[in-house]
């Protein structure tokens, strides 16, 4: 004998109702991943406990690119059963989908930043985890890159230092020996002038000046100078060798 209709009600007792709800929860949970599995189909699955407590399962990347397809295709099939609702509920539809995304990229932001992750399977923190390190391989990829241009960048500037420090150095040697030309040049000129100032003539008293019996300048052989005076002996005048040769004679 068959088993008749089972009358489906709500369960009174509370942990009864507690214990089916998370056996059918999870046979829920595993219904959706296998037709996601064996009919590649994108599946989305949101489930509120009496508690309020989320849980939820989508075989995208993520539960807001199903849910915005949702919307999507909700509006377009809309519009597409009734022309008018385009002009009649624009501004709502355009609302709740925004309001939506931002519900959606809210709670993102707030799981990346490590909270309300106690909603979150395995699978859901296993992606959030290579998102994780997908932005931080972006991060570390762009800050060496930035890295390397600022590098690239005072290697150049030090090349450039360098060559002018080069031009700067051949300048100074080349006025270092102009000035060093010019001075020997200089030197030169004075020892020229010093030169050709300084006297070439012997006083006239050295020259015509003889010992004992000499000639006399500009007179001819054999004329010899007067004897001096007994006078000029005694006033005593005449140099001690005058004296000598006056005595003598």
């Amino acid at each position: 004998m068959g088993r008749g209709p089972v009358q489906l009600r709500r369960i009174e007792n509370k942990i009864n109702r507690q214990v089916t709800f998370s056996k059918r929860r999870n046979g829920l949970l595993k219904k959706a991943h296998e037709i996601s599995v064996l009919c590649d189909a994108e599946v989305a699955l949101i489930v509120f406990s009496t508690k309020g407590r989320l849980y939820e399962y989508s075989s995208h990347e993520s539960m807001e690119g199903i849910l915005e397809r949702y919307q999507r295709y909700s509006f377009e099939e809309r519009a597409v059963l009734d022309p008018n609702i385009g002009d009649q509920a624009n501004w709502g539809d355009e609302y709740g989908r925004l309001k939506t995304k931002l519900d959606a990229l809210q709670k993102s932001q707030r799981q990346l930043l490590g909270e309300q992750l106690d909603s979150l399977t395995i699978k859901e923190l296993q992606q959030l985890e290579q998102q994780l390190d997908s932005s931080l391989k972006h991060i570390r990829s762009r800050k060496n890159q930035l890295m390397f241009d600022s590098i690239s960048e005072l290697q150049k500037k030090e090349k450039s230092l360098t060559d002018q420090n080069g031009v700067l150095q051949k300048l100074m040697e080349a006025e270092k020996e102009k000035n060093n030309t010019l001075m020997n040049a200089h030197l030169r000129e004075q020892q020229n002038g010093a030169s050709t100032s300084l006297p070439s003539t012997v006083p006239d008293s050295m020259s015509t000046l003889n010992i004992g019996p000499c000639q006399r300048r500009g007179g001819t052989v054999g004329e010899s100078e007067p004897e001096p005076s007994p006078a000029q002996v005694k006033s005593g005048k005449l140099p001690p060798w005058m004296l000598r040769s006056v005595s003598n004679r």
